[in-house]
């Protein structure tokens, strides 16, 4: 099992568009067809896409904004694979909360202001506080980690995250013995969020993790990507990053965290339980309904990859869940 390496300095994947849901979903069934692969490539290939353009932020060994090379932070956080450019991981992006148009959500979130913003930590801890986001970056460093992240949809990216780990901050409110679940919610604002004002999903949307995952040292509260602040399609101010998880459980733009005896509600798992299980861990082995799982599509590459357990994170996680059946706590 190959682990965390660094990333070789130099190699930038192509420059994507990509395509709508639909035919991403096309696209994962069409594994066995080099025609069709052929064909996906191309259209994942159209050029166009903005630019990040977000403040710089303060982040520890970031790299220059016009550079798309990792930080000289701890290989322990980096993985060996070229990084998606800045502007494909801000070009396209699923967030419901503004379109369910992946091609349009920068566009749709555009002017959205994300401050002031406050985020209250509490339920099930000695010392409950509500943070401004500014106070909030200043008690909690800065750092860069390049992560893989696998949508559910079977595609993926390799991502230059900034933040710091969820952990600091949960050590801060001093959880109590009998915490077992971390709940996440999102800003609930329909006026500043026009996908809430469409009953697509159960708003505000809501994740959660079990108290051991959410203190792993992989577990990231971002503030920005690429050295830069989040953008808001991206889930500015901040957002949850579990890169041995699927993309969904990374919940943006967060208002609360709740620490709590019981499993919270999840939004994609209450919506459809027999698709989307409350842990999302990444697993090749089992499929979702409507398409595999064994496979993905590396935005920027011209052919399918094979799909890594714990997406590749299998030597720091797979002891979290030893003894389980990962095919039924999917």
């Amino acid at each position: 099992m190959r682990g965390l390496e660094p990333v070789p300095s130099g190699e930038i994947t192509p420059l994507p568009t990509y395509l709508n849901r639909r035919a991403l979903v096309q696209a994962a069934l069409a594994v066995g067809s080099l025609g069709a692969t052929g064909a996906i490539y191309r259209r994942l290939n159209r050029p166009g896409v903005a630019e990040l353009d977000t403040p710089e932020l303060a982040v520890v060994g970031a790299p220059p904004a016009s550079r798309g090379t990792p930080a000289d932070a701890s290989a322990a956080f980096r993985v060996d694979e070229p990084m998606t450019p800045a502007s494909s991981v801000s070009g396209y992006n699923n967030f419901y909360e503004f379109t369910t148009d992946k091609e349009g959500v920068a566009e749709a979130a555009r002017g959205f202001a994300a401050r002031p913003w406050q985020v209250a930590v509490g339920g099930m801890v000695q010392k409950p506080r509500t943070f401004d986001i500014d106070a909030l970056r200043k008690a909690f460093p800065t750092e860069e980690r390049v992560y893989r992240m696998r949508c559910v949809e079977a595609w993926s990216m390799v991502i230059p995250w900034a933040g710091f780990p969820l952990a600091s901050l949960l050590k801060t409110v001093e959880p109590m013995g009998g915490a077992r679940y971390v709940a996440f919610e999102t800003l609930l604002a329909p006026d500043r969020m026009p996908g809430q004002r469409r009953r697509v999903l159960d708003w505000p949307y809501v994740e959660g993790l079990r108290i051991d995952e959410a203190m792993h040292p992989l577990t990231l509260i971002a503030v920005g990507l690429f050295g830069r602040e989040l953008p808001p399609q991206n889930g500015a101010p901040l957002r949850l990053v579990v890169p041995w998880k699927y993309g969904f459980k990374g919940i943006k733009s967060i208002v609360k965290i709740t620490v709590t005896a019981e499993q919270p509600p999840t939004t994609w798992n209450a919506q459809a339980p027999h698709e989307y299980g409350f842990f999302a861990n990444v697993n090749p082995e089992v499929d979702h309904p409507r398409w595999s799982q064994a496979t993905e599509q590396r935005i920027g590459e011209s052919g399918r990859r094979r799909t890594l357990p714990f997406n590749g994170y299998a030597e720091q996680v797979a002891h979290l869940y030893s003894g389980m059946d990962l095919r039924m706590n999917f």
